[in-house]
């Protein structure tokens, strides 16, 4: 056994999972850190995944009639007991994900905020009130519990996303049925433990909350089911493709956080100071692993020369190493397939006339970097025109350079990719940045003016526009995407008028 495994063990227990362990477990845990198995667990039946949902639906059916008040005090709990075990918990997702410290710490803090976010929520989940045309008559909508949430979660925030869909769901009246990657199944477990605890504390039931761990079949159960009203998959572009037409033929609803291929528009009175640091942080944070994560830098020409240089300065003062180490700045990729994707981009961004500025290699032998592990090192590559490989999303930490003339030309080559998830501009000028936002401009969910792509605050609704889904998560209005809306008319008269004058005596 590991270090790393005896650590993950002893965590799991102080969060309450016990020993989750299975010699014959045909599910493998094991961490980017070092490539070292963590342990074995047993995956859930189709079979066991249905009485999961049963037993869900059934939860759901009680807590439905709880109000959403009271409801609140469930994800207050949740968000209490976050509180007290944010530092071991977030070296969990250091272990298991390959996050630096920092970014495992600051993950569970996304789910506390949100948790927040929706206790609060739980005493605003406001319907309208309308003016009927007929008199003696009042229209007004009212906002109800949805049922059964499915969530499919990605490596890359192991225990963020499943808290953005769980504390909506819950003040909504929802249960959740959550499938974690096979990649990060610990943290789940983990996750599971707090919210069975934060139950057991309210008077909650049980099942409201409930983990089914397994491959693609666990995942189709899951997907195919009619007592799953609502499925919230977050993951690759291919994966939705093949998760929502299942979803449609059911008549159910999709939430779908797919790829992004981002970029940000550096212009000639950008404060280079302010881009430098904002493009760095989103183009290698949790080694280029997030669905915001920069992967274009479209540049004004006045600017490229000093922008391209600055950057391959500050790419090389990074820190490639164990994310468990508080000097490390840049974690492992998550596994073999991962960097062989690197690699390969990398060499046909050179063959399409790409120019390698920095990185682009393995990390293998440099300090820092652990033996069995992933690492590689950061990569900048000044690209002559938006070819294929640029179109496509690559995740990892590797940044493209494009260069333009005018702002017209940069929103064309910023809006020519299939995905649509975030995007920035870097600009001190208040037409740039306003004709960069307006509709006219980026074509993502997320537009952000001098910050980078990644690194969205949970107040904000959280998606993106063509190929990334157009779902929309956390903060804002996501919350309707979790309850059913229904339009009253009563009439309060002795007379039965109709709609639009029709006369039917």
């Amino acid at each position: 056994m590991t270090d790393l495994s005896t650590r993950a063990r002893q965590i799991l227990a102080e969060l309450g999972a016990g020993d989750p362990f299975a010699e014959d477990g045909g599910l493998v845990a094991t961490s980017p850190v070092d490539g070292s198995e963590l342990g074995r667990l047993v995956a859930h039946t189709p079979a066991a995944v249905d009485a999961t949902i049963g037993g869900a639906h059934a939860a759901f059916e009680e807590w439905r009639s709880v109000p959403a008040p009271v409801r609140g005090h469930l994800v207050r709990e949740l968000g209490e007991l976050l509180r007290e075990h944010k530092e071991v918990l977030g070296e969990l997702v250091s272990i298991e994900a390959g996050k630096i410290r920092s970014e495992g710490l600051g993950e569970v803090q996304e789910m506390i905020d949100i948790c927040e976010f929706a206790v609060g929520l739980s005493r605003q989940l406001h319907g309208l009130t309308i003016a009927s045309e007929r008199p003696g008559h009042r229209m007004m909508e009212q906002w109800h519990p949805l049922g059964v949430v499915g969530v499919i979660s990605a490596f890359n925030f192991p225990v963020a996303v499943w808290s953005w869909n769980a504390a909506l769901a819950l003040v909504a009246g929802d249960a959740v049925v959550w499938k974690p990657s096979e990649k990060t199944l610990l943290t789940a477990l983990a996750c599971q433990a707090l919210a069975a605890e934060a139950c057991r504390r309210v008077g909650a039931p049980q099942a409201l909350s409930q983990v089914v761990l397994g491959d693609r079949e666990v995942g189709e159960v899951l997907v195919d089911d009619p007592r799953v009203p609502l499925v919230s998959a977050t993951g690759s572009t291919r994966m939705g493709k093949q998760v929502a037409p299942r979803v449609a033929a059911r008549l159910g609803r999709c939430l779908l956080e797919l790829g992004g291929n981002n970029a940000a528009v550096v212009a000639p009175s950008a404060d280079l100071d302010l881009a430098v640091r904002g493009i760095v942080f989103s183009a290698v944070g949790t080694a280029g692993q997030r669905c915001t994560s920069l992967r274009r830098v479209i540049v004004h020409e006045s600017i490229h020369d000093e922008l391209v240089a600055r950057l391959s300065k500050a790419y090389g003062t990074l820190s490639i190493g164990s994310p468990l180490e508080p000097s490390t700045l840049v974690g492992p990729l998550v596994d073999t397939p991962a960097t062989e994707a690197f690699l390969g981009a990398v060499e046909q961004a050179q063959a399409d006339g790409g120019r390698l500025v920095t990185g682009g290699t393995r990390a293998d032998q440099m300090s820092g970097a652990v033996t069995g592990g992933q690492y590689v090192v950061p990569a900048i590559v000044d690209m002559p025109a938006q070819t294929d490989v640029v179109k496509r999303e690559t995740f990892a930490p590797l940044l493209y350079v494009l260069t333009y003339a005018e702002l017209d030309e940069a929103i064309a080559l910023h809006n020519e990719v299939a995905q649509g998830l975030s995007s920035a501009i870097f600009t001190l000028d208040v037409r740039e940045a306003e004709t960069f936002l307006s509709a006219a401009g980026s074509d993502c969910g997320i537009a952000n003016v001098n910050i980078g792509t990644s690194g969205a605050e949970i107040g904000g609704a959280f998606g993106g526009e063509k190929e990334t889904g157009g779902g929309r998560e956390s903060g804002s209005d996501a919350w309707k995407a979790y309850m059913r809306r229904t339009t009253n008319t009563i009439n309060y008269s002795t007379e039965l008028p109709l709609a639009q004058g029709v006369e039917f005596q």
